[in-house]
């Protein structure tokens, strides 16, 4: 078989860096995906880029498309013959369509019967025939969300392309693509090697482009970037701050990266150093050096994109390019601390959180309850987490962060040690943001932890109380990522707290701050008479029966729980075992976790799918009979030996399973269950439960529901049949 290697390169005004190593693996992929439908055989596929190209390379193409057999069914033979075997019109149509006499059909059988096909045979197309079509596939079935015009051209892409490499093998593919001709001409560095350069086989395509300055492997690329980064760190002894997104879009900027060592004025450092770092990161791509114990250092490192005579001046703009920025930090910092975090709280007045909702110090004040009850139940300092709950949104008044709002609660700690606040204190306010994106860890102290969930109860309860359940991708108070971020914080707290509870407390809050004066009182004269009210509040509070408010607080519950889904997925817990814990009463999120291990478990027990399936025999039986049952087993209604062994294991089993449950020990509790096994199966192979007396049939589901209950001790463990 004769194979080539393939070289597609598409060059361009710079493409956007962000979007670029998707840009070229859709490339990519759509070329190779091109070729293997059309029934090529290929080698290595090569994702090469920069950020004047796109470019493909494709080891081993077969040169040609192995020969194209096609088959065309036709119709059955009781409608091709007629009664004396001689082709019928619709048969004599079939073969002349397909440019074939009658005799050079063939016949297959189906289940149908007998029918008629025609088979052809043809050589198969040369890969430069089809590389045209190929290519002009993959370019339109790109993610270009914004394309681009330019000159007087018709065709779109996401930039500008002026010109582009087609070679397979040594052979230039006759094509056009994007209005552009193919030929062997690239171009090199935009500075360094801007005339036109001949690509003389795709296997020299990386080579001879390095030799014009161009580094169009993107691995090669980065390598040089993080090889010239430790150089010039060691230089100055420091380490760098090198985030795996920032090297990423920094590799995708440049085409032959050239570290430069600078230094900003030290005077700088008292700012807020995530401020700086804001700054050299987000908006120059500037890597800055930290000191060994993880202090920011006065040093940065910036990569150009030319290797210069004169590095001094290229250093010297970078320099000056930053300085402006941390004057601002500097001055907006110094402003904040004379204005003083106490100041900012009581601006929040006159912010408005939301419409239906109030202000930032409304928020505030439900957010500095919850937080108080919540560490009052977890014996923490609630006098540190209510002053914590009513200094968190304080920093929303300062100036740093209406100029950078990635500071949020950053701002807060530093104005609150400012302040003289607890260091506990402090670091909540911080901390309280916790996880700020997916697989970000929770917060790290246990008074963070409780500002954490207080913040996100209020905002949860404020979401549905004001009617703003997320719909489709529409989430504006993110309310998806605030659920999760709460479940975590209690999973991974270890805060045994009834989440209904929580739920209650922050939804009553909002609820009450929405109410008519006349609703409040008629609320507060339910509550003064109900020393319970926290655990049934629903259904005890007069003034919600029959409002819509009942049922937002029962979704905020399985709201949160259908974020677990996913978290406890990656955790290899499958639908069943979430499903089947869900089904039963919840304690507490920790809780939670326990059973799903114990059921996880108990799944891999030899008996588990015997006694699953026993569960849902039971449980259909009673749930077509429930009515009938009696309300408690009579020993002396037991009849059949099966019926009596069965309810005497249940009376053991459910000895010893008492204690284990009321210390969660799960597993044990279902280890002692699958002791059951061998009396459920004689039960349901010997007994009829629905017996003809009443009283004898009514006993029989009793004792279906008291096994049933056991089982379901832990969860519903029918929904693993």
């Amino acid at each position: 078989m004769n194979t080539q290697a393939l070289l597609i390169e598409l060059g361009t005004e710079e493409l956007p860096p962000k979007a670029l190593p998707e840009l070229a693996k859709a490339f990519a992929d759509g070329i190779a995906d091109g070729l293997l439908k059309r029934g090529l055989s290929i080698g290595e596929v090569h994702t090469l880029y920069s950020p004047r190209r796109l470019a493909v390379r494709i080891d081993d193409v077969q040169s040609e498309q192995p020969a194209q057999h096609s088959e065309v069914f036709g119709p059955y033979a009781n409608i091709a013959l007629d009664a004396a075997g001689q082709p019928t019109p619709a048969l004599q149509a079939f073969a002349q369509k397909n440019g074939l006499s009658i005799d050079q059909l063939g016949r297959i059988s189906d289940a149908k019967g007998e029918r008629f096909v025609a088979r052809s045979s043809r050589a198969g197309s040369l890969t430069l025939e089809l590389l045209p079509e190929i290519v002009n596939e993959a370019v339109k079935a790109m993610p270009i969300p914004k394309p681009m015009r330019w000159g007087s051209r018709d065709t779109q892409f996401v930039r500008p392309v002026h010109w582009l490499v087609a070679l397979y093998g040594n052979a230039v593919v006759p094509m056009s693509v994007l209005g552009l001709k193919a030929g062997r001409a690239s171009c090199g560095h935009r500075f360094h090697a801007p005339e036109a350069v001949d690509i003389a086989h795709p296997e020299n395509y990386v080579d001879t482009l390095r030799g014009k300055q161009v580094l169009v492997d993107p691995a090669e690329r980065r390598q040089r970037i993080s090889a010239q980064i430790a150089t010039a760190v060691a230089s100055v002894g420091k380490q760098a701050d090198t985030p795996d997104a920032l090297l990423t879009e920094v590799n995708c900027l440049v085409e032959w990266p050239v570290a430069i060592l600078c230094q900003f004025e030290p005077a700088f450092l008292r700012v807020p150093h995530e401020a700086l770092v804001s700054t050299m990161q987000a908006n120059q791509k500037f890597f800055p050096l930290r000191e060994t114990d993880g202090a920011l250092s006065e040093y940065f490192i910036g990569i150009a994109n030319i290797d210069s005579k004169d590095p001094a001046q290229i250093k010297q703009g970078y320099e000056r390019v930053i300085r402006p920025r941390f004057a601002d930090a500097a001055f907006f910092y110094d402003e904040d601390l004379k204005q003083g975090i106490t100041a900012m709280a009581e601006g929040l007045a006159s912010v408005t959180y939301q419409q239906k909702l109030g202000s930032y110090a409304d928020k505030t004040g439900r957010i500095a309850a919850l937080a108080e009850s919540i560490a009052r139940d977890a014996g923490l300092n609630f006098a540190q987490a209510r002053r914590a709950a009513e200094l968190s949104k304080a920093d929303l008044q300062s100036r740093m962060v209406g100029e950078f709002p990635e500071l949020q609660g950053i701002a807060g700690r530093y104005y609150a040690k400012a302040a003289g606040e607890p260091e506990a204190v402090a670091d909540a306010i911080d901390e309280a943001y916790q996880p700020r994106f997916a697989g970000d860890a929770i917060a790290a102290s246990k008074l963070g932890q409780v500002l954490a969930m207080a913040e996100r109860l209020d905002t949860l309860a404020g979401g549905f109380a004001a009617g703003l359940k997320p719909t489709g991708n529409k989430d504006p108070f993110a309310l998806r990522r605030n659920a999760l971020g709460l479940a975590r914080t209690l999973l991974e707290g270890g805060f045994d707290l009834r989440l209904d509870q929580l739920l209650g407390k922050a939804y009553l809050n909002v609820y009450e701050y929405c109410m008519t004066s006349a609703e409040q009182q008629t609320a507060a004269e339910v509550v003064s008479d109900k020393p319970g009210f926290w655990k049934k509040w629903l259904t005890e509070l007069e003034v919600l029966k029959g409002d819509d408010h009942v049922d937002r607080y029962l979704e905020i519950q399985q709201f949160i729980l259908d974020r677990l889904r996913g978290y406890f997925a990656d955790k290899g817990y499958s639908e069943r075992h979430f499903d089947a814990v869900n089904a039963v009463a919840l304690e507490s999120l920790p809780d939670f976790a326990k059973r799903l291990a114990a059921i996880a478990e108990f799944v891999g027990m030899p008996e588990a799918e015997a006694l699953a399936a026993a569960n849902k025999r039971a449980a259909n039986i009673l749930r077509k009979s429930a009515e009938e049952a009696a309300g408690s087993v009579n020993p002396a209604l037991l009849q059949e030996p099966a019926e009596q062994e069965l309810w005497q294991a249940l009376q053991t089993v459910e000895d010893a399973i008492a204690p284990m449950l009321k210390s969660r020990d799960y597993i044990g509790v279902l280890r002692a269950l699958s002791g059951l096994r061998k009396p459920v199966d004689a039960f349901f192979e010997g007994v009829m439960v629905n017996a003809d007396d009443r009283n004898v049939r009514g006993n029989r589901l009793a004792l279906l529901q008291v096994l049933t209950d056991q089982f379901n001790a832990v969860g519903d463990i029918s929904l693993l049949a």
